[in-house]
Protein backbone atom coordinates (compact mmCIF):
# COMPACT_ATOMS: atom_id res chain seq x y z
CA UNK A 1 0.00 0.00 0.00
CA UNK A 2 2.84 2.41 0.80
CA UNK A 3 4.38 1.92 -2.64
CA UNK A 4 1.06 2.61 -4.35
CA UNK A 5 0.50 5.71 -2.25
CA UNK A 6 4.01 6.92 -3.00
CA UNK A 7 3.49 6.55 -6.75
CA UNK A 8 0.26 8.54 -6.57
CA UNK A 9 1.97 11.28 -4.59
CA UNK A 10 4.83 11.46 -7.08
CA UNK A 11 2.33 11.66 -9.97
CA UNK A 12 0.46 14.46 -8.22
CA UNK A 13 3.69 16.40 -7.63
CA UNK A 14 4.68 15.96 -11.27
CA UNK A 15 1.33 17.28 -12.45
CA UNK A 16 1.72 20.29 -10.16
CA UNK A 17 5.03 21.01 -11.89
CA UNK A 18 3.48 20.52 -15.34
CA UNK A 19 0.67 22.91 -14.49
CA UNK A 20 3.28 25.65 -14.03
CA UNK A 21 4.77 25.05 -17.49
CA UNK A 22 3.88 28.00 -19.71
CA UNK A 23 5.55 29.09 -22.93
CA UNK A 24 6.83 32.66 -22.55
CA UNK A 25 5.42 32.49 -19.05
CA UNK A 26 1.74 32.60 -20.04
CA UNK A 27 0.80 30.05 -22.77
CA UNK A 28 -0.22 26.70 -21.23
CA UNK A 29 2.23 23.87 -21.85
CA UNK A 30 0.77 21.38 -19.40
CA UNK A 31 0.86 18.22 -21.49
CA UNK A 32 4.64 17.84 -21.78
CA UNK A 33 6.82 15.59 -19.64
CA UNK A 34 10.48 16.50 -19.24
CA UNK A 35 11.18 14.05 -16.42
CA UNK A 36 12.76 10.78 -17.61
CA UNK A 37 11.48 9.10 -14.45
CA UNK A 38 7.87 10.23 -14.81
CA UNK A 39 5.28 7.95 -13.26
CA UNK A 40 1.84 7.22 -14.80
CA UNK A 41 -1.11 9.47 -14.10
CA UNK A 42 -4.13 8.34 -12.15
CA UNK A 43 -7.51 8.79 -13.92
CA UNK A 44 -8.22 11.72 -11.58
CA UNK A 45 -5.02 13.47 -12.69
CA UNK A 46 -5.82 12.87 -16.35
CA UNK A 47 -9.14 14.63 -15.87
CA UNK A 48 -7.47 17.35 -13.81
CA UNK A 49 -5.08 18.22 -16.65
CA UNK A 50 -7.88 18.14 -19.23
CA UNK A 51 -10.18 20.40 -17.24
CA UNK A 52 -7.40 22.83 -16.29
CA UNK A 53 -6.40 23.18 -19.94
CA UNK A 54 -10.00 23.63 -21.07
CA UNK A 55 -10.68 26.33 -18.49
CA UNK A 56 -7.45 28.27 -18.93
CA UNK A 57 -7.99 31.88 -20.09
CA UNK A 58 -5.45 31.43 -22.89
CA UNK A 59 -7.53 28.56 -24.23
CA UNK A 60 -10.46 30.96 -24.60
CA UNK A 61 -8.22 33.55 -26.27
CA UNK A 62 -6.94 30.93 -28.69
CA UNK A 63 -10.50 29.88 -29.46
CA UNK A 64 -11.42 33.50 -30.10
CA UNK A 65 -8.56 33.76 -32.59
CA UNK A 66 -9.62 30.57 -34.39
CA UNK A 67 -13.21 31.81 -34.55
CA UNK A 68 -12.01 35.12 -35.99
CA UNK A 69 -9.97 33.35 -38.64
CA UNK A 70 -12.93 31.15 -39.55
CA UNK A 71 -15.13 34.25 -39.75
CA UNK A 72 -12.64 36.09 -41.96
CA UNK A 73 -12.32 33.12 -44.34
CA UNK A 74 -16.07 32.39 -44.17
CA UNK A 75 -15.32 28.82 -43.13
CA UNK A 76 -18.45 26.71 -42.62
CA UNK A 77 -21.89 27.98 -43.46
CA UNK A 78 -22.53 30.22 -40.49
CA UNK A 79 -23.75 33.74 -41.11
CA UNK A 80 -21.45 36.73 -40.80
CA UNK A 81 -21.73 39.26 -38.01
CA UNK A 82 -21.74 38.93 -34.25
CA UNK A 83 -24.12 35.97 -34.19
CA UNK A 84 -22.04 34.06 -36.71
CA UNK A 85 -18.88 34.79 -34.77
CA UNK A 86 -20.49 33.53 -31.59
CA UNK A 87 -21.54 30.33 -33.35
CA UNK A 88 -18.03 29.82 -34.70
CA UNK A 89 -16.55 30.46 -31.26
CA UNK A 90 -18.89 27.93 -29.69
CA UNK A 91 -18.12 25.33 -32.34
CA UNK A 92 -14.35 25.82 -32.04
CA UNK A 93 -14.46 25.57 -28.25
CA UNK A 94 -16.73 22.53 -28.35
CA UNK A 95 -14.33 20.82 -30.76
CA UNK A 96 -11.40 21.39 -28.44
CA UNK A 97 -13.34 20.45 -25.31
CA UNK A 98 -14.65 17.14 -26.66
CA UNK A 99 -11.23 16.28 -28.08
CA UNK A 100 -9.35 16.93 -24.85
CA UNK A 101 -11.95 15.31 -22.58
CA UNK A 102 -12.37 12.19 -24.69
CA UNK A 103 -8.84 11.90 -26.10
CA UNK A 104 -7.03 13.34 -23.08
CA UNK A 105 -8.99 11.97 -20.13
CA UNK A 106 -11.84 9.51 -20.78
CA UNK A 107 -10.16 7.14 -23.24
CA UNK A 108 -6.72 7.33 -21.59
CA UNK A 109 -8.34 6.38 -18.28
CA UNK A 110 -10.22 3.45 -19.82
CA UNK A 111 -7.33 2.25 -22.00
CA UNK A 112 -4.57 3.00 -19.46
CA UNK A 113 -2.71 5.28 -21.86
CA UNK A 114 -0.82 8.47 -21.07
CA UNK A 115 -2.10 11.54 -22.98
CA UNK A 116 1.07 13.60 -22.47
CA UNK A 117 3.97 14.29 -24.84
CA UNK A 118 7.21 12.78 -23.55
CA UNK A 119 10.10 15.03 -24.49
CA UNK A 120 13.00 13.02 -25.95
CA UNK A 121 15.63 15.74 -25.96
CA UNK A 122 18.54 13.47 -26.92
CA UNK A 123 19.61 11.37 -29.89
CA UNK A 124 19.88 12.30 -33.54
CA UNK A 125 17.65 14.93 -35.07
CA UNK A 126 16.09 12.19 -37.20
CA UNK A 127 15.12 10.11 -34.17
CA UNK A 128 13.70 13.18 -32.43
CA UNK A 129 11.70 14.17 -35.52
CA UNK A 130 10.28 10.67 -35.84
CA UNK A 131 9.43 10.68 -32.15
CA UNK A 132 7.64 14.02 -32.48
CA UNK A 133 5.70 13.06 -35.62
CA UNK A 134 4.58 9.75 -34.14
CA UNK A 135 2.72 11.32 -31.22
CA UNK A 136 -0.79 11.10 -32.75
CA UNK A 137 -0.21 7.42 -33.50
CA UNK A 138 2.04 6.04 -30.75
CA UNK A 139 1.74 6.70 -27.03
CA UNK A 140 3.11 5.49 -23.72
CA UNK A 141 0.87 3.25 -21.65
CA UNK A 142 0.55 3.50 -17.89
CA UNK A 143 3.01 0.60 -17.55
CA UNK A 144 5.61 2.36 -19.69
CA UNK A 145 5.15 0.46 -22.96
CA UNK A 146 4.64 2.01 -26.38
CA UNK A 147 1.31 1.21 -28.03
CA UNK A 148 -0.96 2.55 -30.80
CA UNK A 149 -2.47 5.81 -29.58
CA UNK A 150 -6.09 4.69 -29.61
CA UNK A 151 -6.96 7.42 -27.12
CA UNK A 152 -5.83 10.34 -29.27
CA UNK A 153 -7.18 8.88 -32.50
CA UNK A 154 -10.47 8.08 -30.80
CA UNK A 155 -10.63 11.61 -29.46
CA UNK A 156 -10.08 13.13 -32.89
CA UNK A 157 -12.80 11.01 -34.49
CA UNK A 158 -15.21 11.52 -31.60
CA UNK A 159 -14.77 15.29 -31.74
CA UNK A 160 -15.48 15.21 -35.48
CA UNK A 161 -18.54 12.99 -35.03
CA UNK A 162 -19.99 15.08 -32.20
CA UNK A 163 -19.44 18.27 -34.22
CA UNK A 164 -22.23 17.06 -36.53
CA UNK A 165 -24.63 18.02 -33.76
CA UNK A 166 -23.82 21.74 -33.88
CA UNK A 167 -22.32 22.60 -37.27
CA UNK A 168 -24.68 23.87 -39.99
CA UNK A 169 -26.62 21.08 -41.70
CA UNK A 170 -24.91 21.86 -45.00
CA UNK A 171 -21.51 21.10 -43.46
CA UNK A 172 -22.41 17.87 -41.68
CA UNK A 173 -21.52 14.37 -42.76
CA UNK A 174 -18.49 12.05 -42.95
CA UNK A 175 -16.42 14.81 -44.54
CA UNK A 176 -16.75 16.95 -41.41
CA UNK A 177 -15.70 14.03 -39.20
CA UNK A 178 -12.57 13.19 -41.16
CA UNK A 179 -11.57 16.76 -41.96
CA UNK A 180 -11.80 17.65 -38.26
CA UNK A 181 -9.74 14.57 -37.35
CA UNK A 182 -7.17 15.36 -40.05
CA UNK A 183 -6.70 18.92 -38.80
CA UNK A 184 -6.28 17.66 -35.23
CA UNK A 185 -3.72 15.05 -36.29
CA UNK A 186 -1.74 17.58 -38.31
CA UNK A 187 -1.84 20.05 -35.41
CA UNK A 188 -0.63 17.37 -32.99
CA UNK A 189 2.29 16.48 -35.27
CA UNK A 190 3.25 20.14 -35.60
CA UNK A 191 2.99 20.55 -31.84
CA UNK A 192 5.27 17.54 -31.36
CA UNK A 193 7.96 19.15 -33.50
CA UNK A 194 7.63 22.43 -31.63
CA UNK A 195 7.78 20.64 -28.29
CA UNK A 196 10.86 18.68 -29.26
CA UNK A 197 12.89 21.51 -30.79
CA UNK A 198 11.51 24.90 -29.74
CA UNK A 199 9.10 25.29 -26.85
CA UNK A 200 11.29 24.04 -24.00
CA UNK A 201 13.61 26.99 -24.63
CA UNK A 202 10.71 29.39 -24.07
CA UNK A 203 9.17 27.62 -21.06
CA UNK A 204 10.90 29.21 -18.04
CA UNK A 205 10.12 26.47 -15.52
CA UNK A 206 11.16 23.72 -17.94
CA UNK A 207 14.53 25.30 -18.63
CA UNK A 208 15.40 24.84 -14.96
CA UNK A 209 14.78 21.09 -15.10
CA UNK A 210 17.78 18.80 -15.75
CA UNK A 211 17.64 16.64 -18.87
Amino acid sequence: MNAVFSTKEIAREQVEIEEKQRVLGFIPNFYVVYDRNAVPLTPALKFRLALKTSADPITFLGTAFVAGFDQATDLHDYQQGVKGYGQRFGAAYANGLTDILIGGAILPSILHQDPRYFYQGTGTNKSRILHALSTPFICRTDNGQRRPNYSALGGYLAAGAISNAYYPASNRGPGLVFSTAFVDIAANMANGLLQEFVLRKFTPTAKKLPY
